[in-house]
């Protein structure tokens, strides 16, 4: 009966798995237009290592169009939540191991977008800010623009946030090759994307690892079609 139970489970919540498929496919391609904007009108990510003296004027000048972006890559993470959802549903012979990847994929994504929302927040009040002010006020403002790019950029945003979605990947992987529906390298696949994804969150501890976290920034979309695909395409058999 427990095995019934657990086939038919997927069956009749597939509207969940599939929007949670959607919410992957989609937040995967945003992130990739998003970021390329950008990297053309914001020489991102290599500004992130930029003073608060070319960093500021260049978001300022950036104007809403700019605002508006890092406002909305900011909201961005949130879209793994009800993709995470729908693997969690996807997977009901692992229900134990899904809920700690739910919660850890949950709090990787307020982590990521706590990091983010500094950009059309605080660092914008920063900006407007640093234009009208004079050589010492200059001076402290770029402490606390440093102090900012550090803290929840570096560590929250980046640090804890990729190490909790390196964690849901890694337990979503195990438990995707727990379930028969699925094929045995997806799962495989996205425990070795989340032993790399790891590897790459320790890059603002140690450069040596800079050219992993590299490598992520394009695998990280490319995980995410991959397994929004599958949820929406592999069924439970019958």
């Amino acid at each position: 009966m427990s095995s019934a139970l657990a086939k038919e489970t997927p069956m009749r919540h597939r509207p969940m798995i599939v929007a949670g498929g959607l919410s992957f496919i989609v937040g995967a391609l945003a992130f990739v237009a998003v970021f390329s904007y950008l990297a053309a009108n914001f020489s991102y990510p290599g500004i992130l290592d930029g003073s608060a003296a070319e960093v500021l004027p260049r978001l300022r000048a950036g104007g809403s169009a700019m605002r508006a972006t890092w406002a909305l890559y900011a909201l961005l993470p949130l879209l793994l939540v009800p993709g995470a959802v729908g693997v969690y549903v996807a997977c009901p012979s692992s229900r134990g191991r899904m809920t700690l990847a739910l919660v850890a994929a949950s709090l990787g994504a307020l982590a990521m977008c706590l990091g983010l929302m500094r950009w059309p927040s605080i660092h914008w009040a920063l900006a407007e800010a640093y234009a009208q002010s004079g050589a010492e006020a200059k001076s402290s403002l770029s402490a606390v623009f440093l102090g900012l790019n550090i803290y929840l950029g570096n560590f929250i945003g980046e640090f804890l946030g990729e190490l909790c979605l390196a964690f849901f990947f890694f337990l979503s992987g195990l438990s995707l090759i727990d379930e028969s529906q699925f094929p045995k390298w997806l799962g495989w696949g996205n425990v070795a994307f989340a032993v790399l994804f790891l590897i790459g969150a320790f890059r603002n501890i140690t450069p040596a690892v800079q050219q992993v976290a590299d490598v992520n920034n394009a695998l990280l979309p490319l995980c995410m079609v991959v397994l929004g695909a599958s949820l929406i395409w592999y069924k439970p058999k019958s």
